[in-house]
């Protein structure tokens, strides 16, 4: 199967940014084949005249199963987020309650052009858990990296056998990592024993850090153990002295930020800043819906705004897209190089934010570009979403599912 973006305005994104005007993107069998002017195939054509097209957003932390919940944090600490979440609700989830906020988080992040997100699914408690929150994946048409593992609250291990199970589900859209609680907050016989069952199955880990008077220096720790490994991704560290990152780029580790979540729940300086000039990879995230809004514009929107100077809009979107699919070790997605995946999106430029903005397409998209602006978004090149709307599932089944949960959830009867 072949198809041709035509004519539109081309941003790639790595190993530099770079705009194409009036470029084709040619795809065939879902990787990108041609990128270039006036590609003349035989292919179904999609018209990108008026359009920005790039990369899809890689989103490399997040917990979707938190969907139905969204806003009841806003206003909470992490001590209030752990009790009122991951207490108080996470414990009352049912499969179906994983499965619908699965599925209509992975279609918000579709239909705000994020086509890649690690799914951090902290809810797991039964195989059925698991197989719902899988499921949803599936069902939504999404690329994403499940991480597999148990609520904090636990301070347990993450279940090697159902670990092993849950493996055989990956496919071409879907990755697997442990999930872990991770050094600075679970004994350190978990830690060696979460980090040595993804050395045997082969897969990355992701881990919440953050150092404390009774851990200050997790990392460290993980690196004097023999566990360091540039396969694991962080997430947070803002209260990380500034050794711990430089013993996270010494590594050859990640980070995943998480700009808004971090200030709402006053988990320590910004972060960006600090990482580049540790010289730590990193990248962009949303985290949870429960504290912020859950698109990837709004992260490069609050980047733009802590006044980094010596961050420009470029820099910003590649923090959105290759650098995303680097963090998450995927070698074939984030940028528009020959032979990725088609995971690409358009936005329309004939709206009114974006009107007049093709002097600059890098700068308007970073700075003023929204999910109401996305008009196309393809996953291995097949649409699931055309013309602004959601094709890839039913959007009000879902919707209803969602509901019906929400309801549930908040002890009330359902209306769906």
């Amino acid at each position: 199967m072949k198809l041709l973006l035509k004519g539109g305005t081309v941003i790639d994104t790595f190993p530099e940014v770079v705009v194409r005007r009036d470029a084709d993107v040619l795809i065939e069998d879902g990787r990108i084949a041609a990128v270039g002017p006036g590609l003349d195939v035989d292919a179904e054509v999609i018209d990108a005249r008026d359009r920005i097209v790039l990369p899809g957003f890689v989103d490399t932390h997040r917990h979707l199963w938190q969907t139905a919940l969204r806003g009841i944090a806003v206003d909470a600490g992490l001590g209030t987020y752990f009790e009122r979440v991951l207490g108080a609700h996470g414990s009352r989830f049912r499969p179906e309650d994983v499965a619908a906020g699965n599925l209509v988080g992975a279609l918000e992040c579709l239909d705000a052009g994020i086509t890649t997100v690690q799914d951090y699914s902290h809810v797991q408690r039964t195989p059925d858990h698991a197989d719902a929150a899988l499921d949803a994946l599936e069902r939504s048409g999404i690329r994403a990296v499940f991480g597999y593992g148990p609520s904090p609250l636990s301070g347990g291990a993450v279940d090697a056998g159902e670990m092993r199970r849950v493996l055989a589900r990956r496919s071409g859209r879907l990755g697997l990592a442990v999930a872990a609680i991770g050094p600075s907050f679970a004994p350190f016989e978990t830690v060696r024993a979460d980090w040595e069952l993804a050395d045997a199955l082969g897969v990355p880990v992701v881990v919440h850090i953050s150092s404390s008077s009774d851990v200050p220096d997790p990392v460290t720790r993980l690196r004097d153990a023999g566990l360091a490994r540039p396969t694991t991704l962080y997430v947070h560290g803002n209260n990380l002295p500034d050794s711990e990152l430089k013993v996270i780029a010494e590594t050859g580790a990640a980070v995943s930020a998480t700009p808004t979540v971090e200030a709402r729940m006053e988990l320590g300086r910004p972060l960006a800043g600090r990482l580049r000039a540790a010289d730590v990879d990193f990248s962009l995230s949303i985290d949870v819906v429960t504290t912020a809004g859950g698109d990837m514009f709004r992260a490069m929107h609050e980047v733009l705004s802590l006044g980094y100077q010596t961050f420009t809009a470029a820099e910003i979107l590649q923090l959105a897209t290759s650098a995303g699919a680097r963090a998450l070790g995927l070698s074939d997605v984030g940028s528009l190089a020959i032979g990725n995946q088609a995971d690409i999106i358009l936005l329309r430029t004939t709206d009114l934010n974006l009107a007049g903005g093709l002097h600059d397409p890098v700068a308007t998209v970073v700075s003023s570009a929204h999910p109401g602006n996305v008009d196309t978004v393809l996953v291995a090149g097949s649409p699931v979403k055309r013309d602004g709307r959601i094709i890839s599932t039913s959007l009000p089944d879902a919707l209803s599912e969602l509901a019906e949960s929400a309801a549930y959830l908040e002890g009330q009867p359902s209306n769906a």
